[in-house]
């Protein structure tokens, strides 16, 4: 039993180490989709640490649940696990871990659920708002324009995408602001951000009181604009993604001194106006080869005494 209790000790070391580390160095903000593949790589090491974990557990709680986990292999193998001294506690620990994967998957089935309900009630509402001309159809890259008084721009995912920006919007943004603006709806898009916001904020409903996952959910909310931020910038400059921001935003008090759900939009005007050196091809490439290895320590954890026992 002292391989499920090293895995999970390792989780527990990778859940309160990393966010730690990542909070601490001035690289995500030069590098968001670096740092969205890192979150992702840390939190993929702590839901493998629980499987696994899970797995040898049952496996020496259960005769049956051992035989289909090591299968064909030698004696010398099953016993390196030492499986039979765990006891009660190998049941317990199986079976609570069951249970969170159990409730980790029906968090996600409900988020999947609420957003495809928040999807259809966004299209309805603007099937009433812009409804379609005699003989029009619907079209995958289809530009809508909504009549409104406040400024705003979105992107509406699903299997026929539509990009929506209100007569506001349009009459507040200059030039190639706009441009701007749909090429930062269209990074979100491509890059499939909806995923990655949809999955954060299971795992943080599901385990509020795990720190972790919280600044997960936290952290990809931020990350994802400013990565949208970037390929805007890249396309139509940082100067004018900024003033695209302040345009469509102003209205709405995030840049007075009373705190808004928008607050990070200064951040970001600020990152566009004071742009960071960005990382070296060679340190984003350590960076995402370091991060990959992460989800593979738990899997060398658990395999180590089976290879040692065949060495």
């Amino acid at each position: 039993m002292m391989v499920p209790a090293a895995l999970l000790l390792l989780g527990a070391v990778v859940a309160v180490v990393a966010p730690r580390l990542l909070a601490r160095a001035d690289w995500p903000d030069r590098e968001p989709v670096v740092a969205l593949w890192v979150w992702q790589c840390v939190v993929a090491a702590v839901l493998l640490c629980c499987a696994l974990s899970m797995t040898l557990s049952a496996a020496a709680a259960w005769v049956a649940v051992r035989g289909h986990v090591f299968g064909p292999a030698p004696r010398s193998v099953v016993d390196a696990y030492a499986l039979s001294t765990g006891g009660a506690w190998a049941a317990t620990t199986a079976v609570a871990l069951a249970c969170g994967g159990v409730w980790t998957g029906a968090m996600l089935v409900r988020e999947i659920l609420r957003a495809r309900a928040r999807r259809r009630q966004s299209r309805a509402e603007l099937r009433l708002r812009a409804p379609l001309l005699p003989g029009e159809e619907p079209s995958a890259d289809r530009l809508v324009v909504l009549e409104g008084e406040r400024p705003d721009a979105w992107w509406l995912p699903g299997t026929a995408p539509q990009l929506v920006i209100t007569t506001a919007a349009l009459r507040r943004l200059k030039g190639r602001q706009l441009d701007a603006v749909l090429a930062h709806e269209q990074g979100h898009a491509r890059a499939r951000h909806d995923w990655l916001l949809h999955s954060s904020a299971a795992l943080a409903t599901g385990f509020p009181q795990v720190p972790v996952f919280a600044a997960f959910r936290d952290e990809m909310h931020r990350l994802v604009e400013l990565a949208a931020d970037d390929v805007a910038s890249r396309r139509f400059g940082r100067l004018t993604t900024a003033l695209a921001l302040v345009e469509l935003n102003e209205d709405r008090g995030v840049f007075g001194p009373c705190p808004t759900p928008e607050a990070h939009v200064p951040q970001r005007v600020n990152r566009l106006l004071t742009p960071p050196d960005r990382l070296t091809a060679a340190r984003r490439l350590r960076l995402t080869a370091t991060a990959a290895l992460v989800p593979v320590v738990p899997v060398l954890v658990a395999f180590v005494p089976g290879l040692r026992a065949l060495g």
